[in-house]
């Protein structure tokens, strides 16, 4: 086999920005259909009275007859009835008086709730995503989003199709996070101008244009910290990403397509935790998900909360046909971590370290054709790494690192990714026919 070219575990291909992935209405108080109020029909008489009869006159030398005992007691039957028909006829209508005076009772009982209820509603409004300071407006929103963010851009010369050197703008998004000038953006924006030692350039909203260096980036992770001088600027206030619910209002400002410059979409979070891969390299990286408008251009700029807090950084979106609205954003959490961190040292803490070089060029038709395994084939090893602490060796062939299977390059440097330095974990090799398992413990990377 040819000789293998080797490449640094730490290095990755440049891309292109975006492979990556009501009212209360009164009721009827009577509810008898037929009742009809006092005052508005005359009122019947309750009962009947018959008139008095006359009195008979005594018929001399005699006492009643069997004829008149029995007309005496007809005439004391219907007095009676008459007499129970007054009494229930009274009763009655005393039941019926009381009646409708609870259902009155209970009416008014019910319109007095509801106008309490009605008030209570139009003093107490709708409840709110909850955000650590006060909700402010969209407008108010933006016109705060104008003395914090602006426009990166930067100048690539290239050799085109027939062989001239040509050159073209990458234009992207930062915000300032420091009345002294350091401004954060995504990696991806300034990738090309960092790799070629090109000027990056920083625009404000009134114009203003400012040469900006690269303080520091952490391209796994897709974060760039700038500098420029300049003093007296408006950095951004930082909210708690970690507080975020689906559902949350969020703002995006940036400069879509490059040309829009400072536009402002309206949407909310979609989704959390999200593990998208914004580049070659495989390694996956912690984001949530919005619906507002995102578009090339956008990327490096803030997502607001509500309360003009910015807690997230605009990365990516799902560019395809018929798909809308799947944009991402790392958390502002872990991107104030990772610039703290190149501010204060030139490079992001805790990452862990092997110490090998591999080659990229091993696939699977050389793992068919020397009939070895398919892994991350390491072309050489670092003195004094833990790698070479660990017992591997140059051309051997790393299958799994910790319980995570390896096939090559993007598999390990994924896998890598996952742990801390100062971890111990377990690789399995290959190594000239044996199958080895050795312990590594790992260092702490420096760039």
């Amino acid at each position: 086999m040819s000789e293998l070219e080797s490449e640094s575990l730490g290095e990755q291909k440049a891309e292109s920005e975006y492979s990556f992935a009501g009212g209360f209405e009164k009721e009827n108080i009577y509810s008898d259909a037929h009742y009809t109020p006092a005052g508005e029909e005359p009122v019947p008489p309750r009962y009947y009275t018959p008139p008095e009869p006359k009195k008979s006159e005594k018929k001399s030398g005699k006492g009643l007859t069997f004829v008149g005992i029995i007309a005496l007691c007809l005439v004391c039957a219907l007095l009676g009835g008459l007499a129970g028909a007054s009494f229930m006829g009274r009763s009655l209508d005393e039941r019926v008086d009381a009646l409708e005076q609870d259902r009155a009772e209970q009416a008014l009982a019910q319109i007095t709730q509801a106008a309490a209820a009605s008030e209570s509603s139009q003093t107490q409004p709708v409840p709110v995503a909850q955000v650590s300071g006060s909700a402010l407006s969209a407008s108010e929103i933006y016109a705060r989003s104008c003395e914090q963010v602006v426009g990166v851009t930067t100048e690539v010369t290239y050799t085109n199709f027939f062989g001239m050197n040509s050159s073209s703008a990458v234009s992207g998004t930062g915000f300032i996070i420091s009345e002294d000038g350091y401004i954060l953006t995504n990696y991806h924006v300034i990738e090309l101008a960092a790799q070629n030692g090109k000027d990056v350039n920083v625009i404000f909203h009134d114009g203003t244009r400012y040469t900006a260096s690269i303080v520091g980036y952490e391209k796994y992770n897709d974060v760039a910290v700038l500098k420029i001088e300049a003093t007296g600027l408006q950095p951004v206030s930082f909210g708690n990403s970690d507080s975020l619910a689906v559902g949350d209002l969020v703002y995006a400002v940036g400069n879509p397509l490059g040309e829009l410059d400072f536009s402002m979409s309206t949407g909310h979070v979609s989704a959390l935790d999200r593990a998208i891969t914004s580049d070659e390299s495989g390694v996956a990286i912690n984001m949530f998900q919005i619906d507002a408008a995102v578009n090339s251009g956008n990327s490096g700029g803030p997502v607001y909360n509500a309360a003009g807090e910015v807690v997230g950084i605009v990365t990516a979106k799902y560019a395809d046909t018929g798909v809308e609205g799947l944009g991402f954003a790392i958390p502002i959490n872990d991107a104030v971590d990772i610039a703290s961190d190149l501010i204060t040292k030139g490079y992001v803490t805790g990452k862990a370290y092997m110490g090998v070089s591999i080659d990229q060029r091993y696939n699977s038709l050389y793992s068919q054709y020397y009939n070895m395994p398919l892994g991350a084939y390491i072309y050489s090893v670092e003195s004094g790494s833990c790698a070479e602490a660990a017992g591997i060796q140059p051309k051997d062939i790393i299958t799994k690192l910790g319980d995570k299977d390896i096939t090559g390059y993007t598999d390990l440097t994924s896998a890598l990714h996952s742990f801390s330095a100062g971890e111990t974990t377990t690789v399995s090799i290959y190594r000239a026919g044996e199958d080895l398992t050795l312990t590594i413990t790992f260092d702490e990377a420096r760039n």
